[in-house]
């Protein structure tokens, strides 16, 4: 044991002190969107919770994740009921805000306990690389920005995921794995991205011989087909018999929204943004027609559909062709070698294909790469090159989440403690490659790295100061197409070590 210190549970203890120091830093609107659902899951029928519209901030996740709230909401009760009045809007008193800080540290538990289950599963000559792994996950910048300043429950959520990915490991307990996966989709939809790969595993692993894919296991279908309806029918059956479904599935895909967030996430859509722009200067001389309807529209992602001046539209059934023919080629391989570090893999390609290509996805969805990625990051050195110029990428495009000054120092300072140290530590875990290494993405990994540090001067300091309150679109656009490229290049170089080796 003395080779995996510091444990988990010892680094669990001194970030919670840290986050419960972060209690009264800037909060966002995600805030009171679950203030609001304490209030909605609390106050009213369960019939009611999907129509509710007194806030513009309706519910929109799955029906377990309104149970989850409705099960915090017998707690707040105590705590302050002022909080769990719908009318009651914008409400942020201090003891609402320590009570809805205090959930997420508590439910990222399940993060804890899941990354303590990881390193144990772990094979014994892997356990030093697992147990650094498992403490970069538990620390990551990623999930202290979002959950702990601007506000949600990714740990808790990603506690799940990764406890299903370590149940996979065994056959004994790769039925719970399937369907602890259900339980996730039911909390939360954006897992539906990491699907396919489950779909294909269980299929080939599960449900079908090892021996014959033509023999089918009858008995396990049944077992995993019954776990799946009572998962399923526990979470959507009271709304299907009060013929809601409808109400429910227009809350959770809300196609009207355009195909960029309002900030662009760093995915290929960033980049054609990017390209539009730069070409809506240039196409009076290269003669270029511009639509002058859409000129202003690339940062209208929240509402609406986004319109391109001078390049064609792109339309949600391009986006599903596009990550569905990506996510095919890393299925057909977990198809043919169905092993668990093929899995990890092909979840993680999922996740790419779905960031990258997907319609309105949002920068946070980002941690669908960079959490399962994570476990496999050490595997090598070739894993480890594309590894690196996505946790860069990955932790600066969430910067523009804290645009507060008093935030400024801590995301940046830990972020790149984070990053130096956890770098340098996988350098020195990571065993050599017994194939060789893909020279051009080490020394684009190399040169990534060093041109953030002036990025980030510029976009937080600079431009402010050569610009003030003009272009304030402009660092976004950095920032983003910055990052864009940065987890293109990942995916590139992941893609090509997961089909050769």
């Amino acid at each position: 044991m003395a080779d995996t210190y510091p444990t988990i549970a010892q680094c669990a203890l001194i970030t919670t002190a840290l986050k419960v120091l972060l209690f009264p830093a800037y909060k966002s609107t995600d805030f009171e969107v679950h203030r609001n659902w304490l209030a909605i899951t609390h106050s009213l029928p369960i019939r009611e919770w999907y129509y509710e519209r007194t806030s513009e901030w309706t519910l929109d996740y799955p029906p377990f994740f309104a149970y989850f709230e409705w099960l915090l909401s017998q707690f707040a009760h105590y705590v302050d009921q002022s909080m769990l009045e719908v009318n009651n809007l914008n409400y942020d008193d201090w003891r609402v805000v320590y009570f809805q800080r205090a959930t997420v540290i508590a439910t990222e538990l399940m993060l804890v306990y899941a990354l303590q289950k990881f390193v144990h599963s772990s094979p014994p000559t892997s356990k030093v690389a697992a147990n650094g792994v498992a403490i970069s996950i538990l620390l990551s910048p990623a999930l202290l920005i979002i959950d702990h300043i601007h506000f949600q429950y990714n740990g808790f959520l990603y506690g799940i995921l990764l406890m299903s990915i370590v149940l996979a490991r065994k056959q004994s307990t790769l039925l719970l794995s399937g369907l602890l996966f259900a339980v996730l989709l039911c909390l939360k939809h954006i897992y539906l991205y990491l699907a396919p790969a489950y779909f294909v595993y269980l299929l080939r692993v599960y449900c079908v011989s090892q021996k014959s894919i033509l023999r089918i296991r009858v008995g396990n279908c049944a077992k995993l087909a019954t776990g799946l309806f009572l998962v399923f029918g526990s979470a959507f059956g009271p709304f299907v018999y009060y013929g809601q479904l409808d109400q429910l599935l227009s809350r959770l895909f809300p196609f009207s929204r355009g195909l960029c967030h309002a900030y662009w996430a760093p995915n290929v859509w960033a980049m054609y943004s990017f390209v539009d722009k730069v070409l809506l200067f240039v196409a009076p001389r290269l003669g270029l027609a511009v639509d002058s309807a859409a000129v202003n529209s690339g940062t209208r992602g929240l509402v609406g559909d986004t319109a391109f001046a001078v390049l064609p539209n792109i339309s949600p059934s391009m986006t599903f062709t596009l990550t569905l023919c990506f996510q095919t080629l890393c299925l057909i391989k977990l198809f043919l070698k169905p092993t668990w570090e093929t899995f990890v893999g092909a979840i993680t390609l999922c996740g790419y294909a779905s960031f990258l290509f997907g319609w309105h996805v949002h920068e946070k969805a980002v941690l669908l790469v960079i959490i399962p990625f994570s476990l496999l990051a050490l595997k090598d050195r070739r894993y480890l090159g594309a590894f690196r110029p996505l946790a860069v990428a990955g932790h600066v495009s969430l910067f523009p989440l804290l645009f507060t000054a008093a935030e400024f120092v801590v995301k940046t300072t830990y972020t790149i403690i984070w990053l130096v140290l956890f770098l340098l530590v996988f350098d020195r875990l990571a065993p050599v490659s017994a194939q060789p290494r893909v020279f051009l993405l080490d020394r684009f990994s190399l040169l990534y790295i060093t041109v953030s540090v002036p990025l980030i001067i510029y976009c937080a300091v600079l431009h402010e100061l050569l610009f003030g309150a003009k272009y304030e679109f402009i660092p976004l656009m950095f920032i983003s197409s910055y990052s864009a490229v940065g987890i293109v290049g990942s995916w590139i170089g992941f893609l090509n070590v997961y089909l050769t080796s």
